[in-house]
């Protein structure tokens, strides 16, 4: 492998001509074949396309330098792991203040970051040099634990010696930089596992070398064998109660089959087409290895992936466990919980390690935890007396210490006020605790899980500093409830220190039952536990009630006799021999295993755990330390088509794994690759991909139930061979929704747009502000409909480039913060982004405008395939008909599938679509392109309408869309009859003929459209239509009027005075017609007529 030398050494090798050389690997490149003739050749064949891919990443990175994530230096320091020649290892403290200049938050780097360490910010890839001493190459090795209000301190590989002057603390006048280039995480753990192979368990990666479709199936005794048996379990009940399909539980059962042989080895492959239920049987399999105590790992590419999965499965697991919560010790979830944003997912906190390992570090701590209270409850129900006595020892000693006496007193004061809040809650507690005792255990259990994941929220994800508070040991706090300086009575000591135990057992109980793997906490110590908690409850009502028995209860030996009188008491002491009895039976039953710290704990977790969840790379973690001590047998990979095969030989190579079950669906987005020479040798292949081109068997899941019929049906015919049946549920009439009023927003449409204007971004992206326009003027229209209907709606829009999608959510950006908490939400994203989501209404803008139907990267068949499967209910495809049209690619068949099927519409069709259309090409200056756009905008008007020198060029002057809005807005008034009330004769007219028929309307403050009634000869008639002579300032009218003075003046008076007629129906105005060879001269409304001449008399004339 390149000499033996790891990643990292070979990227600090590359110069800067290197990186940015595509050249540099391309002739050492080769295809990765289909087959291996040996596991070394397997190796190999990945090796330089790896390298070529992180050249390129690099490249890539290099050439935007200028905007890259920048963070202070504040001291550069040698570690105490710092060796030469390659040891180079620094301690780097970072800045974390907040950029107030640019309102975020200053870039912090993560682990395997690569960095440039610079003392001047790089503005261009031609400031870089590998030779340039002022610049060094970095990775950063891992993240210092240690909190600091200003800094983080990392920790860092450098590629070459940090001069001793460099190393100096930071200056006003000396300032050093850290500029972010990539992550190398990813592909550091690809390039070791590919090292490993060879030296590890081969026995899955023997298996995908070959090229026989055997190896996928199952062993033909052990499967009858085994189906019997799952068939006739309380699992095979468990499998048929998920409702699943014949395909789904044929999948299923397959899987659980193939894990009971134990001669053979097995590669499954559960092809899950969109909306067929893929993650759902994910689930139901996980449920059946989890009910088996089969140790399974499960990965994806994505952390969203990972969620979904596990969320399923939880959903699952859930409500079929013993006392509600027990048993989820068996199941993990690790990964970043930032880049997971766990910390918005409470469901999945139960499960996630980072948040298990705090919470049962409080009860595995021998001062605080589980064991300290047990022998504190047994001592004050055996001898409270003791206790009592060694309090007022310990009382008399402390009263001495006067400092301790005022820290008390502030203490104890807030420390009575949670009491007695507390007591009030068991108070109100108790009175349903008999009507059902189950309902109760229940909301102790989610109360007690609740105030713990909280806990760790504060500490992990909302990073307060303020934590101290949870810090200070439980130790302190009771003691402070024990000890008033004054002196307890023995009556309040009791109540005081049982209260205390009480709580703090009540916490551990179902923290341990909860997050302790079930070989660690059997269910016969759980039932004690529960069986022990519901004695202390009633133990705890009774002491409420013993007032005047309690001194006599407490305080006499187990072995007296009491007396027959005396019920509350006799009833007291019963209560505490068995409680007593549980505990000493907890005590010897029970043994908690002897480890503290959270990373010890950690490691005991995924030792004992029966289901792992993480992402593929991630999982490179449980090599390190050997956290997986156990062996694991079955690994599932989730959307193992999108997963790189070199990254799938990560989790493919743990100790003991006999079984991969991979699935996924080539016909939706592969991996990421961004190098095209790596792209070229199938690097972003997939091993799901690679086994299914051999001929490998793959489970069908062949009914969909997401999409609506008329949506399901084209993706059906062009990229799964119709094998796909649509689910009873989607064929029902409730199924067919209408969100929008016409044809064109049915359930699905291509929505054609004409006049769109292609351009692109300094990154080479597209985007078409005419898309833009019509995509946020049809979600601005669901929005205000769903807000109407109060109806809950979700809306996706999509679209294949960055910059349309950063241009759709700017423009949507008040409709997207106005539709939160109405129950109708937005999500614009990429096609990649929407890999496995799905939403009521899905939008399509498409980009592409070219006459010669060039679609770039929109011809991909499976980036084409995810678009056109997200939507349930309604698919509205925005784009242009004739570009994808001569695209020659799926996008072509699909528009003439929609002009077959009758879903082909014109978005002008569409007044408010049309409206938006003009409106974004008068942002870019393109008019000219919808030249008979008013035939659109106003086809129902009642008046029709003409314009002195043509729509396109009056449109033009109003130079930007908010004006554009306003005259279409006023010119709809106008043509449907609306009049501004007469405000006479404006001074501002000639005595011409201007003076009678010219109209001058405000727009916004400065502008005014002047129009006039015009009349026009058409099919043997005459009419009255309105004519708009243009958009000016007032001081530009007179010029107007001696124009329209002059176009007038070849009037006949016949002419004039039809233009100066009106006819009111109620308040509106409709124009007069009149046939063409008529003399009449009809009389208009007599009060207007007498208005008009009143207007145009003159005290000059």
């Amino acid at each position: 492998m390149e000499g033996s030398k790891s990643l990292i050494q070979m990227v600090f090798s590359w110069s800067v001509q290197d990186v940015l050389n595509q050249n540099l690997y391309k002739d050492k490149v080769r295809k990765i074949p289909e087959t291996f003739p040996s596991v070394t050749h397997y190796r190999s064949s990945f090796i330089l396309p790896l390298l070529e891919e992180t050249r390129s990443d690099l490249c890539s990175s290099m050439m935007t330098v200028s905007s890259a994530p920048v963070c202070e230096i504040l001291y550069i320091e040698k570690s105490g792991d710092y060796k030469e020649p390659n040891d180079l290892i620094y301690d780097v403290g970072v800045n974390k203040m907040n950029d107030a200049e640019n309102g975020k938050e200053v870039y912090v780097p993560e682990n395997g970051d690569l960095l440039v360490l610079a003392e001047v910010w790089p503005k261009c890839i031609g400031d870089l040099s590998w030779f340039n001493e002022s610049y060094k190459i970095a990775l950063v090795q891992r993240k210092k634990r240690f909190e600091h209000e200003d800094y983080d301190e990392i920790q860092i590989l450098s590629s070459k010696p940090i001069k001793e002057q460099d190393m100096q603390q930071h200056t006003k006048q000396k300032t050093r930089f850290s500029v972010f280039l990539t992550n190398m995480k990813t592909n550091v753990r690809i390039w070791k596992a590919l090292s490993l192979l060879g030296e590890g368990n081969m026995n899955i990666i023997q298996q995908v070398l070959q090229t026989d479709s055997s190896v996928v199936d199952n062993c033909a005794n052990c499967f009858i064998r085994e189906k019997h048996n799952v068939d006739a379990s309380t699992l095979g009940a468990y499998i048929r109660s998920f409702d699943l399909n014949a395909s789904q539980e044929e999948a299923v059962l397959s899987c659980i089959c193939a894990r009971e042989c134990h001669h053979r080895n097995s590669v499954k492959l559960i092809w899950g087409p969109p909306g067929t239920g893929k993650t759902k049987t994910i689930g139901a399999l996980l449920f059946a290895f989890f009910k088996r105590k089969c140790r399974t790992l499960t990965c994806a590419p994505t952390n969203v992936a990972v969620l979904e999965v596990t969320t399923r499965l939880l959903n699952l697991v859930i409500p079929k466990l013993e006392y509600q919560t027990y048993g989820l010790g068996d199941i993990i979830l690790f990964g970043n919980g930032e880049r997971m944003k766990i910390c918005n997912h409470d469901d999945l906190l139960d499960v996630f390690l980072d948040c298990r390992a705090h919470i049962l570090s409080n009860c595995l701590a021998p001062s605080s935890g589980w064991n300290y209270h047990l022998r504190l409850m047994i001592c004050l129900l055996e001898d409270p007396g003791k206790l009592y006595h060694e309090y007022l020892q310990e009382l008399a000693n402390r009263k001495k210490d006067k400092n301790f006496k005022a820290q008390e007193k502030g203490i104890l004061r807030n420390e009575k006020i949670q009491n007695n809040k507390e007591k009030q809650d068991d108070v109100n507690s108790k009175k349903s605790r008999n009507q059902n005792n189950n309902v109760f255990w229940r909301k102790v259990i989610l109360q007690t899980l609740e105030e713990s994941k909280k806990t760790w929220k504060e500490k992990s994800c909302c990073r307060k500093e303020s934590r101290l508070k949870h810090n200070r040991k439980v130790d302190m706090v009771h003691f402070s409830q024990d000890h008033e300086i004054e002196g307890l009575t023995f009556e309040e000591f009791v109540n005081c220190k049982f209260n205390y135990c009480k709580d703090q057992m009540r916490m551990h109980v179902v923290i341990m039952h909860t997050h302790l793997p079930s070989s660690v906490i059997s269910p016969r110590v759980v039932k004690m536990m529960i069986e022990f908690l519901e004695f202390l409850e009633l133990l705890d009502s009774l002491l409420q009630a013993a007032d005047e028995g309690l001194s006599h209860a407490f305080s006499q030996s187990m072995d007296e006799p009491y007396g027959i009188g005396f019920s509350k008491q006799h009833k007291l002491e019963e209560a505490r021999e068995h409680c007593l009895k549980l505990l000493k039976l907890l005590h010897s039953k029970f043994t908690l295993p002897d480890i503290s710290g959270e990373s010890k704990i950690k490691l005991f977790c995924l030792e004992k755990a029966r289901l792992i969840f993480c992402t593929a790379s991630s999982s490179a973690k449980l090599y390190a330390e050997d956290m997986l001590r156990s062996s694991l047998e079955v690994l599932i990979i989730d959307e193992a088509a999108q997963l790189k095969e070199c990254e799938s030989t990560i989790p493919l190579q743990f100790p003991g794994l006999r079984h991969a079950i991979l699935v996924g669906d080539e016909c939706q987005l592969p991996a990421m690759v961004q190098s095209k020479i790596s792209e070229k040798a199938e690097f972003g292949r997939s091993l799901f991909l690679r086994l299914a081109q051999l001929g490998h068997k793959k489970h069908l899941l062949n009914v969909q139930y997401r999409m609506h019929p008329s949506i399901s049906l084209f993706p059906n015919v062009e990229f799964y061979g119709k094998q796909i049946l649509d689910a009873p549920l989607v064929k029902e009439r409730s199924y067919e929704k209408c969100f929008l009023q016409g044809k064109m927003y049915g359930s699905y449409s291509f929505i054609n747009v004409d006049y769109g204007h292609e351009e692109a971004d300094d990154r080479h992206s597209r985007k078409n502000v005419v898309e833009v326009a019509v995509v946020s003027e049809i979600v601005a229209k669901l929005f205000e409909e769903s807000v109407s209907m109060k109806e809950t709606l979700s809306v996706g829009v999509i679209s294949p480039y960055s910059a349309q999608v950063s241009a759709i959510q700017e423009k949507l950006g008040k409709t997207l913060s106005r539709g939160s908490g109405n129950g109708f939400s937005v999500s614009v994203r990429s096609v990649d982004g929407f890999q496995g989501g799905e939403e009521d209404i899905i939008v399509i803008s498409t980009v592409r405008c070219d006459l010669m139907g060039l679609v770039g990267f929109l011809k991909s068949p499976q980036r084409t395939n995810v678009a056109l499967t997200r939507a349930r209910y309604c698919l509205w495809i925005v784009g242009n008909g004739v570009t994808l049209g001569n695209s020659d690619s799926v996008w072509e068949r699909m528009v003439i599938d929609a002009k077959t099927r009758g879903y082909f519409y014109n978005a002008d069709e569409d007044e408010s679509l049309a409206q938006a259309i003009i409106a974004a090409l008068v942002e870019v200056g393109k008019t000219d392109q919808f030249p008979n756009a008013h035939l659109v905008l106003f086809k129902s008007a009642t008046w029709k309408v003409s314009f002195h020198d043509g729509f396109s060029k009056f449109v033009a002057r109003t130079k930007t869309m908010e004006i554009c809005k306003e005259v279409i807005s006023m010119l709809r008034k106008l043509l449907s009859g609306w009049r501004q009330p007469h405000k006479g004769r404006d001074p501002n007219f000639t005595n011409g003929v201007s003076s009678q028929l010219l109209e001058q309307y405000k727009i916004n403050g400065s502008l005014y459209l002047v129009w006039t009634v015009d009349i026009l000869e058409e099919n043997a008639c005459i009419f009255q239509v309105l004519k708009v002579w243009d958009l000016l300032h007032l001081s530009e009218i007179p010029n107007l009027a001696k124009l329209v003075d002059t176009f007038y003046g070849k009037y006949t008076g016949d002419q004039i005075n039809r233009c100066k007629l009106r006819h009111f129906e109620g308040n509106l105005q409709v124009p007069m017609t009149w046939p063409v060879h008529s003399n009449e001269h009809p009389k208009d409304d007599p009060v207007e007529f007498l208005s008009i001449q009143f207007a145009s008399l003159s005290l000059l004339d």
